[in-house]
């Protein structure tokens, strides 16, 4: 079962290199399992026992399993997630060319950790948007092969190298993706064009804008004498989004279930498609349209934000709290915050921990140490937007931010295991 679930999800983040991606490939996997696609542009016939989904913006989801209780008995359990992850992002107008190298211009998404894009084989993937014969169209694509690299200073011209100094994400960024003969013109509109036709069969395309990302090409692995853990990009928070998604295919029909994965999750949130946006708000209002009856369902609800949490770094342990180091392959973690970066409270927690001791599951803490900042989660987001209850909870993680982090894999067996009861229990009490 760990080692089936992990394959699942290293095939998961090959085929989903970005927020689009991942929200194609469980659109799929929804598809598979019967959920219907629901369109927001027209009106929804939902019935008790239904599966649905609804994207948004092609880059974030919400998956429905409607229970055949009453909503306002026995409320809904919300699994939330989110789909993007820091990396860098191609601007509007890429192209550059020094000596003779074509570099394309990027901007750093979220709270990348840089270093680690050095020396990497990277490809490019996103949407386009292009128009042909006077018709606007999108489509997604993936070149999937390595095609650019931001190589390093060589260590005899910065001896300062490995003692450490600051990035300089415009001036040390720029990948290098070809070597220009003369006469030769960087062109990137002209490669999107191509690679419109090499993947959609579109001929012709005129582009007009895109969202490209770049991504690291080596694919995750599981890694350890044992394999004990999982290395990969994007496992915060495509972990999340994959246990979720798996759970809720496994859980039963008992309940109203719900999988939220948004994007924009690590720039704050703040959008039509994000969790600071209305998109799970108004499928909420659209499942239950009278406003008396929404209200007590979502007081009989409760949230689980499932994001990866810090596990305690065997180099590094005076950076976490003596008492609230999480371990690798140790269970999920509840995560808590005084200041309300995180949305957890004792109800919600104790909630958790009944759970997992029910299932047998093992459950960790995570508080962030007093004198240092704490990160955020969709979890006071959703809750403050939809006065629902809400417990922020994860995987530990090592690396996080980086090109390739590190979890474990026994986490993510308890993970789907806890997300699978949690859709199944009688009670959010």
């Amino acid at each position: 079962m760990k080692l089936s679930l992990s394959q699942g999800l290293i095939d998961f983040l090959h085929l989903s290199p970005t927020p689009f991606h991942a929200t194609e490939t469980m659109a799929s996997n929804l598809e598979a399992a019967g959920f219907q696609a629901l369109d927001e542009k027209q009106p929804w016939d939902l019935v008790p026992g239904g599966q649905y989904y609804i994207t948004r913006n092609n880059s974030s989801i919400i998956a429905l399993k409607l229970g055949l209780n009453a909503l306002e008995d026995s409320g809904f359990r919300v699994v939330g997630a989110h789909t993007d992850s820091p990396c860098l992002k191609v601007k509007p107008n890429a192209d550059l060319t020094q000596h003779g190298y074509w570099q394309l211009g990027v901007e750093v998404y979220g709270g990348a950790l840089l270093s680690p894009w050095f020396d990497r084989d990277l490809s490019l993937a996103g949407r386009v948007t292009f128009s042909v014969h006077g018709k606007l169209h999108s489509k997604l694509i993936n070149f999937q092969t390595p095609i650019a690299v931001i190589p390093s200073l060589a260590i005899h011209l910065n001896r300062e190298a490995n003692r450490g100094w600051e990035l300089n994400p415009q001036k040390e960024l720029p990948p290098i993706v070809a070597q220009l003969n003369s006469g030769e013109q960087a062109d990137l509109h002209a490669m999107l064009s191509l690679q419109i036709e090499r993947e959609h069969g579109i001929e012709h395309a005129d582009i007009l804008d895109f969202e490209l990302y770049f991504y690291d090409t080596q694919p995750a692995a599981m890694i350890g004498f044992e394999e004990d853990f999982i290395a990969g990009a994007r496992l915060d928070n495509l972990l999340s989004c994959y246990a979720g998604l798996h759970a809720l295919l496994e859980s039963d029909d008992s309940q109203t279930s719900i999988l939220v994965c948004t994007d924009h999750e690590e720039v704050g949130s703040s959008s039509a498609c994000g969790a600071d946006g209305p998109f799970l708000e108004q499928v909420i209002q659209r499942l239950l349209p009278n406003a008396e009856q929404r209200f007590i369902a979502i007081q009989q609800s409760l949230l689980i934000s499932a994001d990866n949490a810090h596990g305690i770094h065997p180099n590094y342990p005076e950076k976490h709290d003596a008492n609230h180091g999480p371990l690798l392959n140790h269970g999920p973690v509840i995560k808590i915050n005084a200041n309300q970066r995180y949305a957890t409270n004792s109800h919600t927690a104790g909630f958790f921990r009944l759970l997992c001791q029910q299932e047998m599951i093992p459950v960790q803490s995570f508080v962030t140490r007093s004198d240092m900042s704490c990160g955020s989660t969709i979890g006071p987001i959703t809750a403050s937007k939809l006065g629902i209850n809400t417990l922020d909870i994860g995987v530990p993680t090592f690396a996080m931010h980086s090109i390739r982090e590190l979890a474990g894999t026994d986490d993510l067996a308890h993970l789907v295991k806890a997300l699978t009861a949690f859709y199944n229990s009688e009670s959010c009490e």
